[in-house]
């Protein structure tokens, strides 16, 4: 079940990067991912109020709201610079770039999580290195 979430994933990510290619022309990058983050702002409140989920939001610890935040600055950071360079590269350029946060995730993964690195996942990984730099070339 987690692979159709993560393929849904995927299909709006390549949404979000022709979709944002269309909207950001003459137009300020960070105000173009200030409206986009209003929006997400909206529909994710919006699901945890028809869900009713709410009331959890007591039930979360120091560290839960720590890497929370720090989570959420991570992803505006993010956007910021994907918009930016959505605004100055092509979107078959900078999609490959901005998923090669595949490749690091696993990484970190690894470094920070104690995540095993097995063969499959250090080729798989290599191999989106590989694939990203044949695309920017």
């Amino acid at each position: 079940m987690w692979w159709m979430y993560a393929l849904l994933s995927a299909v709006f990510a390549a949404l979000t990067a022709v979709f944002a290619k269309m909207g950001i022309k003459g137009v300020d990058s960070d105000l173009a991912t200030a409206i986009r983050t209003v929006v997400i702002l909206v529909l994710a409140w919006s699901i945890i109020l028809v869900k009713g989920s709410l009331g959890t939001v007591t039930d979360l610890s120091k560290t839960n709201w720590t890497f929370l935040l720090l989570s959420g600055v991570a992803t505006g950071l993010s956007w910021i610079f994907y918009f930016k360079a959505l605004q100055l590269g092509k979107v078959s350029q900078v999609a490959p770039v901005d998923k090669a946060s595949v490749a690091i995730a696993i990484l970190l993964s690894v470094v920070f999580l104690g995540e095993a690195l097995t063969l499959k996942t250090a080729i798989g990984a290599g191999l989106i290195i590989a694939g990203t730099l044949v695309l920017i070339a």
